[in-house]
């Protein structure tokens, strides 16, 4: 099924039978419980001396019990989980920066299995801080239901940008960029990126023809740094208005840049180009789906004529324990590609501001 809730500071959207079905609430069993499943949470880090709670509710029937996650100053994510007096309790360290817009908070378990997760992530980064918590207790479908939906009967932190529930173990790791009807440049013209299969063939950099190896594919809600960007024609060389993730990159390049940044071209996050123009927030529903493209090398590649970029692994193959929680689980990790780094540079936030004005002025 998925993502079944999905919340701000006020109110949110829960419907057991899946967001993205949108089959309404009748018929669930308010004493059911949610044997697995993934809490995701996006929050602005806030480094002061005390910790901050990002979450927490609790319950008092028909057992008394709580969930509680926290960024402490010191440095680390504390997830407390209680049922009774039985107490189930974690911390993943991290060093704390300021200079880090948000980060996104993943935590998954499955009771039956005796087995769950903590995750933390920097939205458009490579990289995943995981360590695995003692075993889990599911969680009550109603306790959710109004930790979701009813600001009185939980907290949530001021600097929580969004926090989302599934039904299902959620992957973390490499994220996809484009939606499914974004038209990518094959030999023989443009196919839906949606439509792309293992063996398929792209027109990569500088034209030339290489093998699509995998297509990756993860539905997520649309909030934070997974809300669509459409990047609109004529800008970017586009012939008609895409939709793609926000972190997804485009291959920028012409005399200022590589006036600015001493090289021919650069890679520049969707969300850096939003400007009410050229780039604009998509209109969505409560989730989307993108899709990404694994090539043998991290390559260019054109879709609806912008220059844009495949699905970026890095040397991921080379941490089995990542791979295997990421959308790569299950397939064989020797023959995975290593890209040892970007086809090319890629503009922090501030650098892509900078470029911006450049061409403004």
């Amino acid at each position: 099924m998925g993502w079944i809730a999905l919340t701000a500071r006020d109110g949110g959207l829960f419907d057991p039978g899946g967001l993205a079905e949108g089959r309404g609430t009748q018929g669930a069993d308010p004493t059911a419980l949610l044997p697995r499943g993934t809490v995701l949470l996006e929050t602005r880090p806030a480094i002061g001396p005390r910790p901050q709670t990002l979450l927490s509710f609790g319950r008092t029937h028909p057992w008394k019990g709580g969930f509680s996650l926290q960024l402490l100053p010191s440095g680390g994510l504390t997830l407390i989980e209680t049922q009774e007096r039985d107490v189930r309790h974690a911390t993943l360290p991290f060093r704390p920066d300021d200079r880090c817009d948000s980060l996104c908070i993943t935590y998954s378990w499955d009771a039956p299995a005796r087995w769950g997760r903590l995750s933390l992530e920097r939205p458009g980064l490579v990289g995943v801080r995981s360590i695995s918590v003692p075993p889990p207790h599911p969680m009550p479908l109603a306790d959710l239901r109004t930790a979701f939906t009813d600001p009185r009967q939980r907290h949530l932190d001021p600097e929580v940008i969004f926090a989302a529930l599934s039904d299902r173990v959620e992957p973390v790791g490499p994220m996809p960029g484009l939606s499914g009807t974004v038209p990518v440049r094959v030999p023989g013209g443009y196919v839906a990126a949606g439509q792309l299969r293992r063996g398929d063939c792209v027109r990569g950099t500088g034209g030339a023809v290489v093998p699509v190896l995998h297509r990756l594919a993860r539905s997520v809600p649309v909030a934070g740094s997974f809300r669509p960007v459409r990047l609109r024609a004529p800008y970017f060389g586009l012939r008609a208005d895409i939709v793609v993730a926000p972190h997804q990159r485009l291959v920028i390049g012409g005399s200022d840049v590589e006036y600015l940044f001493g090289t021919e071209a650069v890679l520049v996050s969707a969300c850096h180009l939003v400007n009410g123009s050229a780039a604009v927030h998509a209109e969505a529903g409560p989730v989307a789906r993108y899709h990404g493209l694994v090539l043998p090398e991290h390559e260019e590649i054109e879709a609806a004529g912008a220059r844009t970029e495949s699905l970026y692994l890095g040397r991921i193959r080379r941490k089995p324990e990542v791979v295997g929680m990421s959308l790569l689980a299950g397939l064989d990790r020797a023959r995975l590609p290593e890209h040892p780094r970007p086809l090319w540079p890629v503009l922090k936030s501030y650098e892509a501001i900078t470029l911006a004005m450049t061409r403004a002025a």
